[in-house]
């Protein structure tokens, strides 16, 4: 099995890196690779969390109702009647 990796350049606050590589250091220790874990795990949850979000999102408009102005209907029914 292949697995392709990317390479991402980004640039964090030094509070931020600090504290990071203390985490990844206490969950992971010091093994080579074990910053791109972290930070591949910590993407990867933050875009599932994103992902909800969006879902809940959508939810709660369809079940509040979303009003799109114009002429409103009581049933399918009456939208087709000719």
């Amino acid at each position: 099995m292949l697995i392709f990796m990317g390479t991402v350049t980004v640039t964090v606050e030094d509070k931020v890196e600090e504290r990071f590589r203390k985490k990844v250091m206490q969950k992971f220790g010091k093994r080579k690779g074990s910053l791109g874990k972290a930070v591949t795990q910590a993407m990867d949850n933050w875009v599932e969390k994103e992902g909800k979000d969006a879902v809940s999102e959508t939810i709660e408009m369809l079940e509040k109702g979303i009003n799109l102005g114009g002429i409103t209907y009581k049933s399918r029914a009456e939208l087709h009647e000719r």
